[in-house]
């Protein structure tokens, strides 16, 4: 049998709490060390309001989540085949979303935290192309907000890893899929002609 709905569902459900926790990650992105006084004075770095984990890895994630789960099954090949054709383009959405979500997290993580130092607030690491990262000695020249380096690096790396997997496993379906809508049709010519 060529089709593997279940194998869509089970995607879908691996896919769910990844979204889930990428929304998580990103609203823990605006609110540095759970405190509200950065939000409200807009001392977040800009990428953060791209919202890559939000919009990306998080709600545009749920598009092909729910549409994985919720594919049914049939016995008519046809319709299963255009049921992965629908999921096909599912995939593409989540391929689209967290391919956003890796892009802007990269781009935040390479810029560095906006951060108080003893010049002012700025984007102290800006000019290093991430190589602070390897540098951690360096990390307390931001002073405020407190452990901004730390928080934005292993918020951001979550992000990353979180946008990896759910871009493979929105690769899988779509493979998934397209085999499943082109093969789906062959087997049932080839069932159909040795039936009768």
């Amino acid at each position: 049998m060529c089709c593997s709905v279940g194998f869509a569902r089970s995607l879908g459900l691996a896919l769910l709490p990844l979204a889930l926790c990428s929304i998580l990650a990103n609203l823990l992105l605006l609110f540095p060390m759970g405190e509200i006084t950065y939000i409200q004075q807009d001392r977040l770095a800009s990428y953060i309001w791209y919202f890559g984990g939000l919009g990306g890895g998080g709600l545009l994630m749920l598009i092909p989540a729910v549409a994985f789960i919720t594919l049914g099954k049939c016995s008519c090949c046809w319709n299963e085949s255009l049921m992965m054709c629908g999921s096909v383009l599912a995939a593409i959405v989540g391929l689209l979303g967290s391919g956003y979500c890796f892009v802007i997290s990269g781009l935040a993580l390479v810029q560095g935290p906006h951060c108080f130092t003893s010049y002012g607030w700025s984007y102290p690491f800006a000019d290093q192309r991430g190589r602070y990262l390897l540098q951690p000695e360096i990390w307390p020249r931001c002073l405020q907000p407190i452990n901004i380096v730390e928080w934005n690096v292993t918020l951001l790396c979550v992000l990353l890893g979180l946008a990896v997997l759910e871009f493979i496993i929105c690769l899988l379906q779509l493979g998934n899929g397209l085999v499943n809508a082109i093969c789906r049709p062959c087997c049932y010519k080839q069932e159909y002609s040795l039936n009768a």
